[in-house]
């Protein structure tokens, strides 16, 4: 065995081994974290690989219980949403939530979404990374998810996602009857969801940017939708429908002044997002977070802000300032 002969073997599948680590951890760095241990464990155990699977299956194998446990040692993550019901005052102080709430994290489009020369799997590979289905995942227990995603996303047969998690077949099948039930349940539907290369989207994620960088108040009730909802990840508050996000987002503390914004379009989870930097006390523009936007036809439907810096720079740009990727 050589270290090309792995590396030829099983590198074509590292983006596909991302997307289903992420998938099952909500978590971009803990994705990340377990897709190394994956490698690290394939390359031990690639001189026993008796090839009774593909690679491709051995790789989820070893992914999927290698996800299993990095989860016994975390709570499930959520959003704000998952917490409690919304706001109803915009003018109230965000709740913080203590260190005891794990929060879903957004991923790059381009570290996991399939080759740009296939659109259709790409549109494929974007509805099962959607922001809110992957919360909905959080929802359930850790083999049901494994289940999930192994039998619907994947498209394992049975018997092998059994083999994977050493389970019967009978058990994988009630397990996915109970997982799509509670998914259904929980996932709003991605019917009306434009895709982020579309004309519409691209137009209405401008806007946006532009509201905040021009700080125009009136801009955010042409593009918000009645039902909008807004969420700031790393606090439990949120709001839902435009009489309580508006007054939010529009107030001097968040809106600013003209020029205290600089924002940079993106995709993450397969969805329009903007990558901000937030002008401070020095003047210099720093890295505030990304914003991932649920887009329709007639509108912005939910934003979600995830105000860590550190995702600046994991979404590939530069931490020193607001200039371009």
């Amino acid at each position: 065995m050589t270290t090309s002969d792995f590396a030829a073997r099983t590198e074509p599948f590292r983006r596909e081994i991302l997307a289903h680590c992420y998938r099952m951890l909500g978590s971009l760095q803990d994705a990340e974290d377990v897709v190394q241990e994956t490698y690290l464990r394939a390359w031990r155990g690639y001189g026993g690989f008796e090839q009774r699977s593909s690679v491709r299956t051995w790789l989820h194998r070893i992914a999927t219980n290698a996800s299993l446990t990095a989860l016994e040692r975390r709570g499930r993550r959520v959003l704000p949403s998952g917490l409690a019901g919304p706001s109803e005052d915009p003018y109230a102080p965000p709740v913080p939530a203590g260190p005891e709430v794990s929060w879903v994290q957004p991923i790059p489009d381009a570290l996991v979404t399939a080759d740009p020369d296939d659109p259709a799997a790409a549109v494929v590979a974007r509805e099962d990374l959607r922001l809110a289905l992957v919360a909905s995942l959080q929802l359930l227990p850790a083999r049901q998810r494994a289940v999930l995603l192994l039998r619907d996303v994947l498209a394992f047969p049975a018997a092998e996602v059994a083999a994977v998690l050493d389970m019967s077949v009978p058990a994988v099948k009630s397990a996915l009857q109970r997982a799509r039930a509670r998914v259904e349940e929980a996932a709003p539907s991605a019917d009306a969801l434009v895709e982020p290369d579309e004309p519409r989207a691209r137009a209405l994620l401008d806007r946006y940017i532009a509201a905040f960088e021009n700080a125009d108040a009136a801009a955010f009730e042409e593009v918000l939708r009645e039902d909008a909802a807004l969420e700031m990840v790393g606090s439990r508050t949120w709001f839902s429908g435009l009489n309580t996000c508006l007054p939010y987002i529009t107030s001097p503390p968040v809106l600013g002044a003209p020029g205290d914004w600089r924002m940079v379009p993106a995709r993450a989870n397969g969805q329009p997002a903007a990558v901000a930097y937030r002008r401070g006390p020095s003047g210099v523009h720093e890295p505030f977070g990304v914003a991932v936007l649920t887009v329709a036809e007639d509108g912005i439907g939910r934003i979600v802000v995830f105000a860590d810096p550190g995702l600046v720079t994991a979404f590939g740009y530069p931490a020193e300032s607001g200039g371009q990727k």
